[in-house]
This record gives structure tokens, C-alpha cells and sequence, in this order.
């Protein structure tokens, strides 16, 4: 049994430097995108050219990895999405995720959210997939109820996506009932610390067939975590635990 390709959760250019150091392949968060670029919340601020412009950083400091690029729900209506695509393949995007939510949209992980009809999500999907010149695209739902959740991933898969994400979605049983829906295609499961999925080992995810994990937020929360510790450590004189030395930083920023 094949473990899960995983692909970490970036935010910036220094939570893409350490995670390129363990990983082949990064996950561009549009959660931690929105936090670290803008300070605000995963509700639909992000502007597509500065999507664009980091993806663009973000290949020419990491030239060989994967960049699969959280797109939300394209930035607006088929033709803006798919314009989106195709100057992100040009900026050095190796493949998209495009959602179904409308808007306002809300974390995938939260309750509350509203979809796109599948008519015009549909028409979305094609333009971004007439679009993608060479973009893996998967299609990710954030439906969930069982009978929606298979009526859109068969719909996306019959499309051409390549693969599908469902969102936030709830117990194992229904990743199953997605591997069966969608056959040989790509799944992609979200792994969320304190998220609404439950949190399954390498080998619990092998055995429901998933393929791709995405650890979007990890590196966000990790990094929110630690610099609260060293501002406490800080107020009270004390060293922060934990905290490497700015040696390290400088070697990973590639200053001789």
C-alpha cells in the first residue's frame, strides 16, 4: 500500500523555504495567504494578481518543486478564473484547486457555507480547464451531505478535473464513498489541525485510497504558536524555548 504524497501548507516566503527543505511539493494556502499577506480572514479578500505575483516569487526561489495553488473559487465568474489560470501557469503553477463555494465564502472547515449551482460551477470548471495549459486541476467541493457531495464530484470528474478535495468533510466513511465515486482519479484530503475532519495516520489515509494530503494550515498555526511563546518568554526576560539562532536563518535565506 502506497503511503500519501503530503504536501505542506505555505503562507510566505520563509514558510516555503523551510518546508522546501523536507518536501518536494508545497501546497499555496489561500487560508494562510489571506492571514499573512493581508491580516484577515478566509472569506474572499484575496486580489488575484497578488496570488499571481507570490506564485511568481515562489517559483523563481524553489525552481523544482510542485506549486499547487489554492484558487478559491477563481476570483469571479469562467472568464476571470480562467485568465487567472493561465497567467499562473505562466507564473510557474504546477496545478490549481477550484472551489464550489459562493460568496461570501467561508473557511472550508467551518459551518455555514453556500455553494455555487452546479450549472455554473460547471461553467466555471470548463473554463478553467480549457484554460490550465498543462495544470493538474482538481475540483473541490464544499458540499456536506452525502447525495450532494457524490452528485458534485462525479459532475467535476466527468468534466476532466483531474481530481477532487472535499472540503472539511466529516468521517471516513464518506472519503470511501468519494474514492468510489470518483475512481482512478486524484483524491485529495485537507488535513487541518482542530479542523472538522477527523485526523488520520499516513496509514489510515492509504487504506481509505487517498493520494495527495494538503496540511494547508499547519505551518501558519505552528508559526502563529511559537512566535506567542517567544513574545511571552520575551515580556519576562527569559530566553524563548525553542527558537533557533539567527545562523539558521541566515544559512536558509543563503547568506554566505
Amino acid at each position: 500500500m502506497t503511503s500519501p504524497r503530503l504536501l505542506p501548507g505555505i503562507h510566505d516566503m520563509i514558510s516555503a523555504l523551510t518546508a522546501a527543505a523536507h518536501f518536494d511539493g508545497l501546497f499555496v494556502s489561500g487560508f494562510g495567504f489571506s492571514a499573512s499577506h493581508y491580516g484577515l480572514p478566509d472569506v474572499g479578500f484575496i486580489a488575484w494578481p497578488d496570488m499571481i505575483a507570490f506564485v511568481g516569487r515562489l517559483r523563481a526561489a524553489l525552481p523544482g518543486h510542485e506549486l499547487l495553488v489554492d484558487v478559491d473559487d477563481g476570483y469571479g465568474g469562467p472568464e476571470i478564473a480562467g485568465h487567472v489560470v493561465r497567467r499562473l501557469a505562466s507564473a510557474g503553477a504546477t496545478g490549481v484547486v477550484l472551489e464550489d463555494q459562493a460568496r461570501p465564502r467561508r473557511f472550508g472547515h467551518l459551518a455555514g457555507k453556500r455553494l455555487v449551482p452546479l450549472p455554473d460551477q460547471l461553467e466555471k470548471l470548463n473554463a478553467v480547464l480549457r484554460a490550465r495549459d498543462g495544470l493538474a486541476v482538481i475540483a473541490r467541493t464544499d458540499a456536506a451531505e452525502e447525495p450532494e457531495i457524490v452528485r458534485r464530484v462525479n459532475a467535476y470528474v466527468e468534466a476532466g478535473a483531474d481530481g477532487v478535495l472535499v472540503a472539511g468533510i466529516s468521517n471516513t466513511r464518506l472519503i470511501g464513498l468519494t474514492r468510489d465515486a470518483i475512481g482512478g482519479r486524484t483524491l485529495v484530503f485537507d488535513q487541518v489541525p482542530g479542523g472538522r475532519s477527523p485526523w488520520l495516520s499516513h496509514a489510515e489515509l492509504a487504506g481509505l485510497g487517498v493520494d495527495v494530503v494538503v496540511h494547508s494550515t499547519t505551518c501558519l498555526l505552528a508559526a502563529r504558536a511559537a512566535m506567542d511563546g517567544a513574545l511571552h518568554a520575551m515580556k519576562t526576560g527569559r530566553r524563548a524555548e525553542g527558537v533557533a539562532d539567527v545562523a539558521d536563518c541566515l544559512a536558509l535565506l543563503d547568506v554566505p
